[in-house]
């Protein structure tokens, strides 16, 4: 017993209430433009009637997985490249034709991106009628003889309709024929000649009608045209006064709500029509007004949704069938709104800037808003949510929202380019387009009109002609009335017989009377006769003379006739030739008006860049006058800045020409010193040690030198060992001291040194510049290379090699080695004295402290690397 109670949750009242009501799918229809060129490469392949597949084109960046995969949609049909005009409407527009005359609702709307053929398929161009046309050429094509007298309906402010009697709407048509300056557009006349644009529109062998139509009631067709222009609403059937001087802007309308909660225009001009004729007039007359533009993808680009509105309204007859109810409540209204949305765009595509930008953010704006509605609401049918739908966002939601709330049906041709360069824009289309068809909208029910019997007005008709039948046959009987009254006259005027009773043969008094009456009207029967033969004769001549100039007359009109069919030809092709110029006259005014407004379009952006090409001109010159002063400013520092470095780099040459003799001094110094102790020590190892004698004064340098360090002017005494012996460091020969010729290359940009161990080659041949005459005579080369060591101290590199002759015949050199000769100055910080001097040597088993780094013997070390050996390098302090 729970699980009754367990399912109520407040999810099941809605689905058990929607149940009773049946749904059907928004009707989704898919149109492929043919392209603009054969060799354009095509993205969309027509799979089946109801399916497409889309491939991705060359030059699209791929997946994840570094390609597209195929995409199929489908729809309730697709249309392909070949489908005519009239098989679309079949499909399409005709069963909302047909429900609109059944007194029910439809919408049916063109979507896609700009430049798919959304205009084409709902207007089309002379000899391929669009949905627009047909729609209305198929809704009088089936109301046409039962429609009402002018201003027999009458709308109201407030999206109702009213009836007016015989004699009101007599009134009000007198009143508005003769009231020309009326701010009411006046309704065409259907007695005109028909447009002949449109007239070539649809052909008759195309035209249809509708089966089971309601005779017995009266047919009114009201139209209305709106576009909706960065999302304000405009009317495109208001007369506004013309003011060259001071033209007014039009007025935008606002949206209501009916007593039935339906939404509708304020305002808005509804224009009586009763012909398809005088209805696309109307939508020619509004459509002049609409707003088109010029864009990098679409030379006429619609740039505001337009909205074309038929209204029907109906009411039946009584129950003589001769009038109509004069009851509003029997009055049934039903509207089919053709709905032209603009196209989506990209604006890196188009190109767009100023009022053609925003016109395009507004329309992109507009169409996310109508697809955030269809998720919402099929978020709400498919998952039981009670989300509130976001209508009032934008102008075309919130118009239309009675249609997805269930008062008709909707019905939507999705129009796709199947160029590659749309490929994008498509890819969306067909989300959105496969988004809508999982909403469901509410199947309108039958309303039925009244109670009456049907048949009503085929009675009357039957009565009407019985009795006008009736009134024909009565003429033929008052001429056989006459007829015998004459004969009456005529026998009255002969001589009355005497009153006399003939009772005997031989009555000689009666019978003498009675001859003498009858002689007497005899003569008189013989006068008649005669007076009858000569009027006869008289009028037979007169008929003979009458057939003889009837006969003329006849031969005359026969050639007058002639002459009349010659004429009528002439008319005839004169009055196809002015049909032919007259729609060519308003083709090209209306190419002339779209001419027009592209030429304001133009003189407007004309406008806009001549003054941002003067402000960019004004611009250029500030910041060329800028540039200028600039460069002025720039010489001038650059000037000062050159002459400062001149002087910083005169004074740095004589710093380090000072620096350099400097070296140069405590060079030889050192040199000095060396001297000494090598002398002595070859001189006695055990006798005292001797001072060396004071190193000569400096030279005086230059104030700008006082900083640098001064050499020390005392030595220290060099620890001597034990054995007595001097000390003899073992070091190696140098490579150079072979048997083999060399090469000895020293440049003339060297510097002599005077320093005490100098490379000297035996039985080399020393030259300057490398020469093949040179290198032919030896067997080895060495290079004599100088450059400034990192503590700023001239470095010598001897880079030695092998000479070969090369199979050419010529000498080449292959390095095997280099030596390095390096000087250490001794006024280098104690930190590098220590990381260079710190450790322990050893000689025949004797210890030596080699602290004191002035009195440090010469060490000669190598090494390798990459088969080169590192050359001989000389400390001395």
């Amino acid at each position: 017993m729970q699980r009754p109670a367990k399912g109520k949750t407040p999810r099941r009242p809605p689905l058990k209430k929607t149940s009773h009501t049946q749904k059907d799918p928004v009707g989704v229809y898919c149109r492929i433009r043919p392209l603009g060129a054969t060799d354009e490469e095509c993205c969309i392949e027509m799979i089946s009637s109801t399916t497409i597949q889309l491939h991705a084109p060359d030059g699209i960046k791929a997946n994840r997985n570094g390609e597209y995969k195929e995409t199929q949609y489908s729809f309730k049909k697709v249309f392909g490249i070949q489908t005519s005009q009239i098989e679309l409407f079949e499909d399409v527009a005709k069963p909302l034709v047909d429900d609109l005359i059944h007194c029910k609702n439809g919408l049916l709307f063109t979507y896609g991106v700009t430049g798919s053929g959304k205009t084409f398929t709902m207007t089309g161009s002379p000899g391929e009628g669009g949905l627009l046309p047909r729609s209305l050429d198929m809704l009088f094509n089936s109301i046409g003889p039962l429609q009402a007298k002018r201003f027999v309906f009458r709308t109201d402010d407030k999206n109702g309709m009213e009836i007016q009697g015989q004699v009101d709407a007599l009134l009000e048509r007198q009143k508005r024929e003769s009231n020309q300056q009326s701010t009411v557009p006046k309704t065409p006349s259907s007695k005109q000649k028909p447009d002949p644009e449109f007239a070539d529109m649809i052909s008759p062998e195309e035209a249809c009608k509708c089966e089971g139509v309601d005779e017995d009631s009266c047919y009114s067709v009201f139209v209305s045209y709106i576009e909706i222009y960065n999302n304000y609403i405009y009317d495109l059937l208001e007369d506004t006064p013309i003011d060259p001087i001071r033209p007014k802007p039009p007025q935008s309308k606002i949206l209501r709500e009916d007593q039935n909660h339906n939404m509708y225009v304020s305002g808005c001009t509804e224009v009586e029509v009763k012909s398809t004729e005088e209805a696309f007039e109307v939508f020619w007359r509004g459509q002049k007004k609409r707003r088109i533009a010029d864009t990098q993808l679409n030379r006429e680009s619609s740039r505001s949704h337009s909205v074309f509105i038929v209204k029907l309204a109906q009411a039946p007859l009584d129950a003589d069938g001769d009038h109509i109810l004069q009851d509003k409540n029997q009055v049934t209204v039903s509207q089919l709104c053709l709905v032209d949305l603009a196209g989506s765009e990209r604006t890196s595509r188009t190109k767009a800037e100023g009022s053609r930008l925003r016109e395009a953010g507004n329309i992109n704006q507009s169409l996310m808003t109508l697809r955030t509605c269809i998720e919402v609401l099929r978020e709400n049918q498919m998952c039981g949510t009670n989300r509130m739908v976001p209508y009032r966002d934008s102008k075309v939601t919130h118009l239309f929202k009675n249609y997805f709330d269930g008062e008709g049906k909707v019905r939507m041709v999705v129009c796709v380019n199947p160029k590659a360069d749309d490929y994008e824009e498509t890819m969306l289309v067909m989300r959105f387009a496969e988004l809508t068809q999982e909403v469901e909208v509410a199947r309108p029910v039958d309303r039925p009109i009244c109670s009456l019997a049907a048949g009503r007005r085929h009675r009357n008709q039957a009565f009407r002609d019985e009795l006008s039948r009736r009134q024909e046959e009565r003429p033929g009987g008052s001429n056989n009335t006459e007829d015998g009254s004459v004969l009456n006259q005529l026998l009255d005027s002969l001589p009355a017989l005497p009153a006399c009773e003939l009772v005997d043969p031989t009555d000689e008094q009666i019978l003498p009377r009675l001859i003498e009456v009858l002689e007497r009207r005899h003569r008189i029967r013989q006068m008649i006769t005669e007076q009858y033969t000569r009027t006869a004769n008289t009028l037979k001549s007169m008929l003979q003379e009458f057939d003889g100039h009837l006969v003329a007359k006849e031969t005359f009109i026969q050639e007058q006739r002639g002459k009349l069919g010659e004429k009528d030809k002439i008319m005839f092709n004169q009055k196809n030739e002015m049909d032919r110029l007259e729609k060519k006259s308003k083709m090209l005014e209306y190419k002339i008006d779209i001419l027009q407004k592209t030429t304001n379009i133009y003189e407007g952006d004309k406008r806009s860049l001549q003054q941002e090409l003067e402000s960019r001109e004004q611009r250029l010159q500030r910041e060329l006058s800028e540039r200028k002063r600039m460069e002025a400013r720039m010489q001038g520092m650059v000037s000062d800045t050159k002459h400062q470095w001149e002087k910083e780099c005169e004074r740095r040459v004589n710093a380090k020409q000072l620096e350099m003799q400097n070296k140069l001094w405590v060079k030889d110094e050192k040199l000095k010193q060396l001297k000494a102790i090598v002398s002595e020590s070859n001189n006695s190892a055990t006798s005292e040690q001797q001072r060396p004698p004071p190193p000569p004064d400096k030279p005086q340098r230059n104030s700008r030198e006082k900083d640098q360090p001064r050499a020390p002017e005392k030595r220290s005494r060099s620890p001597l060992p034990t054995t007595g012996t001097p000390i003899r460091p073992h070091h190696r020969r140098s490579h150079s001291a072979g048997g083999q010729r060399w090469v000895d290359h020293k440049p003339l940009s060297n510097l002599d040194l005077d320093t005490v161990m100098q490379p000297i080659i035996p039985n080399a041949i020393k030259v300057s510049a490398a020469s093949e005459k040179a290198l032919s005579k030896c067997h080895k080369y060495v290079l004599t290379h100088q450059e400034l060591a990192s503590d700023g101290e001239i470095q010598t590199k001897l880079i030695k090699g092998d000479v070969f002759r090369t199979r050419g015949g010529g000498q080449a050199v292959q390095f095997t080695d280099i030596e390095t000769l390096r000087q250490e100055c001794p006024t280098v910080s104690s930190r590098k004295r220590r990381s260079s001097g710190d450790g322990s040597g050893q000689h025949n088993g004797n210890k030596m402290n080699w602290n004191d780094r002035e009195n440090r013997a010469p060490v000669a070390s190598t090494s390798s690397a990459l088969g080169l050996q590192n050359g001989y390098q000389k400390r001395r302090k």
